[in-house]
């Protein structure tokens, strides 16, 4: 998930920010505009952005392939040729040239996604409502499914498994991916390669919002159908684009940076805290990395091995933006207080390393993923432990919850009324209409009991 980058001669010793929970439960106006800040943070982003997006979609759905050509050679995403689809022959190729080490790693990944993803699976439910109503909850999975992936300097396959294999569980008719090439135009490898593996049905090689709309409105000229939902994590410009579409194609929800939160006290190791705040800071330097402890010395313990371990990391210049610009502390009186934080903050990522470890586990309602003890780290569920790492960021865990099965469906209501189930509930429904003004409504269960009332 990470490339190396130029490390700098020296860096000046980090100081995280710190919030007092203590201070803004007693309600110092300084304490309580951070902490409104942090906990209302929202993941939609700011209108300029979307407006950007608006008028991308708006040249996509007038010009298809060709806007959205245009837009890879204005802001990069695009191959050298210009073309726009690379068809099941050539993902099949690149799976094929994938070392062993790395098709081992995807298969393992792919296997456990697919086992916990099969627990997920919704079913089809009738209910008798009363002698003669019977209504079917029916499961229907979507027929055509698009799924953005990362791609461009940092390609994440690990986000193409997440993002189809619950689709194919769901028996979604048709999966096309969308994700940008590199700087020099080129797809990589991996991706491609976990794309033949899959044997997804297209891939769309565009980033941003100019991808975004071409699978909501489709590729004429490639031949490309618009899908009926679209999925996947992404940029600012991606979650415009989904926002703005959202009234024409469903979403699954929209994405801000990426997210981490670890809830830790003595006797955890800091060394191991540090390590967990560190791999969140490498998803960006917009990327949320933030300690809630009950322990000041602890915390000074944790901010001390987050310097010595950026001394020798990989990518330390968006290591460092991170953690200086959105790495946090939040000092606790009291485990109650950190419990009541983090269930308003809802993270994407909740690593929980403290004593009682179960039952605070069961105290945190709001949070995409929880990993639980000193042996889960956040990279575990990232790539290989099942779970979905498509999560709600900017608060949003407080009412929704990972990618799953369920989102690449719907449930349809089948109702079956007889003549004595209409006539069991025929004087409520024209009692109701007519309270409403809507005399038709009633007419309609009347009209099919002519006769009978002579």
């Amino acid at each position: 998930m990470s490339t190396t980058s130029p490390v700098p001669a020296a860096i000046e010793a980090l100081r995280l920010r710190r919030l007092d929970l203590a201070a803004v439960a007693a309600g110092d106006p300084a304490a309580r505009r951070e902490h409104t800040a942090l906990v209302r943070r929202g993941a939609v982003p700011d209108p300029a952005v979307r407006a950007a997006a608006r008028a991308t979609l708006a040249a996509v759905r007038a010009d298809g392939d060709a806007a959205v050509r245009a837009a890879n050679l204005e802001v990069g995403g695009g191959r050298p040729d210009g073309r726009l689809v690379l068809d099941p022959t050539e993902l099949r190729e690149a799976r094929d040239r994938l070392a062993p080490r790395i098709r081992r790693a995807l298969d393992q990944a792919i296997a456990n996604v697919r086992r916990f993803a099969e627990t997920e699976r919704p079913v089809s439910t009738t209910t008798t409502v009363a002698p003669g109503i019977e209504i079917e909850r029916r499961w229907v999975p979507i027929a055509r499914v698009g799924a953005y992936v990362p791609g461009g300097s940092a390609p994440y396959p690990s986000s193409l498994v997440m993002t189809v294999v619950p689709a194919q569980v769901a028996g979604v008719g048709a999966v096309v991916i969308a994700s940008p090439a590199g700087r020099d135009g080129v797809t990589n490898p991996v991706l491609l390669g976990a794309a033949g593996l899959l044997d997804v049905d297209a891939f769309i090689v565009a980033g941003g919002a100019q991808a975004i709309g071409a699978l909501a409105y489709g590729l004429p000229d490639a031949r490309i159908e618009p899908v009926d939902r679209i999925v996947g994590p992404g940029n600012a410009w991606v979650t415009a684009a989904k926002i703005e579409l959202a009234g024409e194609v469903g979403i699954d929800l929209p994405a801000g940076p990426s997210e981490g939160m670890v809830l830790a006290a003595p006797p955890a190791d800091p060394a191991r805290v540090a390590a967990d705040l560190i791999t969140q800071a490498e998803h960006g330097p917009d990327s949320p990395a933030i300690l809630v402890t009950t322990d000041a010395v602890f915390a000074d313990a944790v901010e001390a091995a987050v310097n010595r371990a950026l001394e020798g990391a990989s990518r330390r210049g968006i290591l460092a933006a991170a953690l200086r610009d959105h790495g946090r502390i939040a000092l606790a009186p009291s485990l109650d207080a950190a419990v009541a934080f983090i269930n308003a903050y809802a993270p994407e990522h909740l690593s929980v390393d403290l004593e009682p470890l179960e039952p605070t586990v069961e105290r945190l309602r709001n949070a995409g993923s929880i990993f639980v003890g000193p042996w889960a780290p956040e990279s575990a569920g990232d790539y290989a432990t099942g779970a979905n790492h498509v999560l709600p960021t900017g608060g949003l865990a407080r009412a929704s919850g990972a990618l799953a099965v369920e989102t690449y469906g719907k449930f349809t209501q089948v109702q079956r009324v007889t003549r004595e189930g209409l006539a069991g509930i025929r004087e409520t429904v024209g009692t109701l209409a007519e309270a409403e003004g809507l005399l038709a409504h009633r007419d309609a269960v009347e009209i099919r009991f002519r006769g009978d009332d002579r």
